[in-house]
């Protein structure tokens, strides 16, 4: 972990004790190494540890890094299947430390960085994925007029609004022409599936490494960063994985793209989906490929807002440079895909 950063630990340790029940100073701070978006620290008070996210510094796309809608979520989720931190206070004042965040629980558990689970077993590797399958069925099983969270998305048309929406921040942070995600912004429009109406919660940035497990058991503790968060299409968190998956095992960004999972006890694509199909009741996944593509285009489109803050100096880790340079090998894969 770091321990630069830029704001005021003895004012942050007066405002939390005043607005959050059994807080006690004095206070340190150190930044969670990893992440692209919201920057995550790790405070460790009189009272206990705690962990803090916020906005980014500096200028930010419209609607990006709402760390309110994550507290909203996360709030929301409390009493549910879903495993979540638990929170503790929302801050929109950024006098504060600069910029609004929210103070949660500190779990202590494992981040698998590495989805091919180098140091375990084949059957421990199963178990993993077939718990990582089950956040997301009970993820999408929440009944989010319950909850409150009728109003957290719009009612239809997901894929429509998101590939308007993510082609707009593209254009917003765009530093070069790539000629594939012209033609992929071209092509999802004129392929959408006909709305069938499926409508739940997704998390928008469903993967291993963002869910935190027990240290020595496959159990699920957290399901982390909901900074993507909203009311859409189940398929899209799915695809957005499966996508994940099929991409290189390098240093930027670790997939399994290459690697003989049935070595390694890991489920295959098919097998992962059919897994999840048989959890929600359903019989298959058509137009499989297009939802694929879309999440292709869509990572795309996040990595160059992640390229265009690196280059602003607003990023908030050291990887956010180079993640720009994934934007024409995804667009590429995605194009492939539909010639």
């Amino acid at each position: 972990m770091q321990t630069n950063f830029d704001f005021d630990v003895a004012q942050l340790a007066d405002y939390l004790e005043d607005k959050v029940a059994g807080f006690k100073g004095p206070l340190t701070a150190e930044k969670f190494a990893g992440g692209q978006s919201n920057p995550t620290f790790k405070i460790m008070a009189a009272s206990g540890e705690y962990v803090l996210r916020r906005k980014p510094p500096g200028e930010l796309l419209k609607s990006a890094h709402a760390v309110d809608r994550e507290y909203r979520v996360l709030s929301a989720l409390a009493n549910t299947e879903v495993p979540v931190a638990e929170v503790y206070h929302l801050c929109e004042d950024d006098s504060v430390i600069g910029s609004m965040f929210y103070l949660m629980e500190f779990k202590a558990g494992t981040v698998f960085w590495d989805p091919a689970l180098p140091d375990m077993s084949n059957a421990e590797r199963g178990a993993i994925f077939d718990q990582m399958n089950q956040v997301l069925v009970d993820l999408h099983s929440v009944d989010v007029d319950k909850v409150g969270l009728a109003d957290y998305g719009r009612p239809s048309n997901y894929f429509s609004r998101q590939t308007d929406r993510w082609s707009k921040q593209y254009r917003a942070s765009e530093l070069e022409t790539i000629g594939d995600m012209d033609r992929l912004m071209e092509w999802l429009p004129q392929n959408m599936p006909a709305d069938d109406g499926k409508l739940v919660l997704v998390h928008g940035d469903f993967r291993l490494d963002n869910i935190m497990f027990h240290p020595s058991e496959p159990r699920p503790l957290a399901l982390l960063d909901w900074e993507l968060s909203t009311l859409g299409h189940p398929y899209a968190d799915l695809a957005y994985q499966c996508m994940q998956l099929r991409l290189d095992n390098d240093s930027v960004l670790a997939g399994l793209g290459g690697i003989d999972r049935q070595a390694l006890g890991l489920p295959s694509e098919e097998d992962y989906v059919a897994l999840y199909c048989q959890r929600m009741g359903l019989e298959n996944i058509p137009n499989w490929n297009f939802y694929v593509v879309f999440s292709m285009f869509r990572f795309a489109a996040i990595l160059q807002g992640v390229a265009k803050r690196a280059q602003e100096g607003n990023a908030s880790s050291d990887k956010a440079s180079r993640m720009g340079l994934l934007v024409k090998p995804l667009a590429k894969m995605a194009v492939e895909l539909i010639v």
